[in-house]
């Protein structure tokens, strides 16, 4: 029987950057080519990047892509045989835009494909900018019919069947499907369903790279007819599979791929993680990063995470002790510094935090202290930092947890002054599996720093749970009520303390304001603060027990 070889090919992109992307496109078709590849499939959007958001509104975007689209397609002229799916915005007369995917053959466009399912939840907004397709598009090579589905189609029964009826045995799903823990498996779960009573065997090549708060992870992955997964790609990384098909959809892994790449949770979002920063700093042209160092895990983590992300000679650390840091926090931040091999400045804040109370004297004059001395303190970090970011044009990473984001721990124009939030997505109960697991592959995190009570260390003797549930509740109820939109009776009846539960849920309508002015950082669950929530700060609603 006769077989087509098929070539997947998971690229990072950059969005708006048609030239790239295109080299990034015609890159990969010629290694394809080169391998005897007869079909090669690229990521959704692959050549405006993914997702193009509002750029889908100018016309001279659409018009440059066109251009880049054509450009590509002549590029290729000479790739004998070569038919590759390319996914673009595709105008239609009456000016309107359809999530496309077109088949590039010998400098010829076979065919477009658009989009039929259109997502519009949680980080999706696409009937913002698209209007839906309805016909299939089936091509033939080598005795193997091919059909197109893009991302979203597989999760719908519609378009698979459409494109078996028209003869397709074989699917061929461009996607830019987000990271977040648990989305793989739930991928191969929706294409396995995707595929009952068509008969087809599905090739599914994912985006990689970080756009902003999203991450993409590859992880592309192929099918057989039965649904048996026979090939898959390495995460978070760039790179081109090939496999065999024959007319009947069986499949030959001619690229010896493993059939799944399995890792643990704490490895894939530290990938996740370090990806984010790497991709967020070089695609915008920053030279480097600063950390504010405090001697405690969380910014421990960050720094290590962009140790790993971009090196050690592209770090800069600082720390800003005040009259109540520890002596401990200094030596352990000063240690891990050293086992990193960063840059490492100390710069005493207590100067300027004693002329704001020189300043403020006459205004706080019988007013007892309170939280008002202690933001005073982080503020004062947040100018150093963000001097030393204007004068080097490195950008300040925030180290502020999920948790802390959640509960409004945190201080607005203080520890959350920065460009970019690296574990804002990340619950602190998260941050020390982390921490444990990044030191399994060399001890970069003083085993202190690690075991340590937390404390923003802003007044004497002061600890995290002065002020919050212990973290292991307050995660629990946090991840329940933010992310699973669970009642609070139903979460007390699940064996929290009623008084944490109404505490956190209170909490977290009261900082709404506070998470609208942070920076930016990685989605890495299913439900992160930023793209897909999206609260009034003005609420008059109260939920109770």
């Amino acid at each position: 029987m006769s077989a087509a070889r098929v070539a997947f090919a998971q690229i990072n992109t950059v969005v708006g950057g048609l030239a790239g992307n295109a080299a990034k496109i015609l890159q990969a078709a010629r290694e394809a080519h080169a391998r005897g590849a007869d079909v090669l499939v690229t990521p959704e959007l692959s050549l405006t990047g993914y997702p193009p958001e509002d750029l889908l509104l100018r016309p001279s975007f659409i018009d440059a892509q066109e251009r880049a689209l054509a450009q590509l397609c002549a590029d290729m002229a000479g790739l004998a045989g070569l038919h590759v799916v390319v996914g673009h915005a595709a105008r239609r007369p009456d000016g309107k835009l359809h999530n496309a995917a077109s088949v590039l053959c010998e400098g010829r466009v076979l065919g477009t494909y658009a989009k039929m399912e259109l997502p519009n939840y949680s980080v999706f907004d696409e009937d913002r900018y698209f209007v839906a397709g309805g016909a299939a598009l089936v091509f033939e090579v080598k005795g193997v019919s091919f059909g197109v589905n893009i991302c979203e189609d597989i999760w719908f029964e519609r378009a698979p069947h459409a494109a078996a009826a028209a003869g397709a045995r074989v699917l061929l799903v461009p996607n830019a499907s987000p990271y977040n823990l648990g989305k793989q498996a739930e991928r191969i779960e929706v294409a396995r369903r995707s595929l009952q009573n068509t008969g087809c065997a599905l090739v599914y090549a994912n985006l990689v790279g970080g756009q902003d708060e999203l991450v993409f992870d590859g992880l592309s992955f192929v099918l057989d007819a039965q649904g048996h997964q026979v090939a898959q790609l390495p995460g978070f990384a760039e790179g081109l599979g090939l496999v065999e098909i024959d007319a009947s959809g069986q499949v030959n892994n001619a690229g010896h791929l493993p059939a799944a790449v399995q890792t643990s949770e704490e490895e894939e979002v530290w990938d996740a993680l370090v990806l984010g920063v790497r991709d967020y700093l070089g695609k915008n042209g920053f030279p480097g990063a600063i950390i504010g160092l405090s001697g405690g895990i969380d910014s421990a983590v960050v720094l290590a995470i962009a140790v790993d992300a971009i090196g050690a000679e592209n770090v800069r650390a600082v720390m800003m002790p005040s009259r109540y840091t520890a002596d401990i926090s200094e030596i352990d931040a000063d240690d891990m510094a050293r086992r990193l091999g960063v840059r490492y400045d100390n710069i005493a804040i207590a100067p300027a935090f004693q002329a704001f109370e020189s300043m403020l004297a006459g205004q706080f004059a019988g007013l007892p202290l309170d939280a008002t001395e202690e933001n005073i303190q982080a503020r004062v970090r947040g100018t150093l930092l963000m001097a030393l970011s204007n004068k080097t044009g490195r950008l300040v990473l925030t180290t502020g947890n999920k948790s802390e984001m959640t509960t409004g721990y945190c201080t607005l124009y203080g520890d959350m002054a920065g460009g970019f939030a690296v574990i804002k997505d990340v619950p602190k109960t998260l941050v020390y599996r982390l921490a444990t697991w990044r030191n399994t592959r060399g001890e970069v995190i003083p085993e202190r720093i690690i075991t340590r009570p937390p404390s923003a260390e802003l007044r004497p003797d002061q600890t995290d749970q002065d002020s919050l549930p212990p973290y292991d509740v307050l995660d629990g109820i946090m991840c329940r009520y933010m992310e699973h939109n669970e009642p609070p009776e139903s979460i007390v009846a699940a064996g929290y303390p009623p008084a944490a539960v109404e505490q956190v849920v209170r909490l977290i309508r009261i900082n709404e304001y506070k998470r609208r002015q942070a920076p930016p950082g990685p989605r890495i669950t299913p439900r992160a603060f930023g793209r897909d929530w999206r609260y009034p700060l003005t609420n008059g609603f109260r939920e109770t027990i």
